[in-house]
């Protein structure tokens, strides 16, 4: 029976993302000078206000009220007229050094293993499916492709009366096999200036920025809501408080996938909570890209203080060409997932965190992000071959697909 799924997506000028931005802002003006910094950097945007807070270890100084201030104007709030104003605006700092209790764990050199250890305790999944070229779900996809669009037709003044916030939100049709059929629903709210009108906003948005991207999949019975409740006016932190951390669906998989709790901006790759969901990305896409499942999940789990994870499972949810257990041998084998190992092979220490604060840090081939590379293939698929002849749980599930 078909069923519906809905994923959103919000603008780089949405007041949680601006706040994500912001603090990964400061972390890659840390890495780029020293990248041994250890990161933990949280942002609160209000009226007037912003807040920079957190524990920072590094060997350099920081400018951070000028890189959060530049990170403001650079994401288009620089016009008293659009409710906030990165020169108006205050910005406290409130920074510390990092928990001497924690570096025991993350340096190399005071772990009791004499290893980087994780930063944290925590659960981390990595999801891909073969929806999309990128190997992510369709409504996530189209979600952001959407809130991409909505910012590119605002800095180029194609639709000139944009303001900076904005969201999307996809509702994708799925057939009895669970493969996407159609758009049932796209709702778009942007901010605009007062003197738009609601019906020159619909016509615009439908024509520059839903039709461009979503045209392929509408149909006459698609429903369109454009600013549904008729005004958006007054947005950005003006409208709504912004935090760092609170759009981490929108980070991953649209709600997809399932995910550990644990934000990304803001934190160096020493903490798992970043490190391994790419790492888990990683793992899952290599899966998909090898032909062995349709979709994947992965999860990964540390103590604090320990370099190896305690848990690996894979779950390809009855479309794998093996069973989940031969996939987990096959995993363990060909991907280190310690920190360190993580961070040397996804080159984690580079200042590349700013532009996946926005649109998605998962599917990010646009970005060269190496958890999108998948070079491992021929030696995954030599280990699960290895695997399948050692174990006894080697037959697919009942119902899979048989290669």
């Amino acid at each position: 029976m078909s069923h519906l799924f809905t994923s959103e997506s919000v603008t780089s000028g949405h007041p949680d993302k601006l706040c994500d931005q912001i603090s990964d802002a400061v972390l890659d003006y840390a890495l780029s000078h020293d990248p041994a910094s250890h990161v933990a950097c949280e942002c609160l945007a209000t009226t007037g206000l912003v807040v920079v807070a957190g524990e920072i270890k590094t060997s350099i100084y920081i400018p951070i009220a000028e890189v959060a201030r530049k990170t403001i104007e650079e994401i288009g709030y620089d016009d008293a007229a659009f409710g906030f104003d990165h020169k108006a605006c205050a910005v406290v700092v409130s920074v510390g050094e990092q928990s001497a209790d924690i570096q025991l764990g993350v340096d190399t050199d005071k772990n009791k293993d004499k290893e980087q250890g994780a930063g944290d305790q925590g659960l981390m999944f990595g999801f891909a499916c073969d929806e999309t070229p990128e190997l992510m779900p369709l409504p996530i996809s189209l979600a952001h492709r959407l809130t991409k669009r909505l910012e590119e037709v605002r800095k180029s003044k194609l639709i000139p009366y944009l303001r900076p916030d904005g969201k999307s939100q996809v509702t994708v049709q799925y057939s009895d096999d669970g493969k996407p059929e159609r758009l049932q629903c796209v709702v778009i709210s942007t901010q605009h200036a007062e003197s738009a009108l609601h019906e020159q906003i619909e016509a615009d948005i439908t024509k520059h920025v839903i039709e461009p991207v979503c045209g392929k999949y509408l149909d006459k019975d698609s429903v369109l809501h454009i600013n549904p409740t008729g005004r958006f006016v007054v947005g950005g932190p003006p409208g709504d408080c912004g935090l760092t951390g609170r759009k981490i669906i929108v980070d991953t998989y649209g709600g997809y996938g399932r995910h550990g709790g644990g934000a990304f901006s803001g934190k160096d790759p020493s903490k798992v909570d970043r490190s391994a969901a790419y790492a888990a990305r990683w793992v899952a896409k290599h899966i998909v890209k090898a032909g062995l499942a349709h979709k994947c999940e992965v999860q990964v789990a540390y103590a604090i203080g320990v370099a190896r994870p305690v848990s690996i499972c894979v779950d390809t949810f009855g479309t794998g060409t093996y069973s989940d257990r031969v996939l987990e041998k096959a995993v363990e084998q060909v991907f280190d997932l310690r920190p360190a190992s993580i961070i040397r092979d996804l080159d984690l220490l580079k200042p590349i965190y700013r532009k996946l604060a926005a649109y998605g840090h998962m599917g990010r081939e646009d970005l060269k992000v190496k958890w999108e590379d998948t070079p491992r293939i021929t030696d995954l698929l030599k280990a699960v071959s290895e695997a399948t002849k050692t174990s006894e749980v080697h037959a697919p599930k009942a119902g899979a697909m048989v290669r």
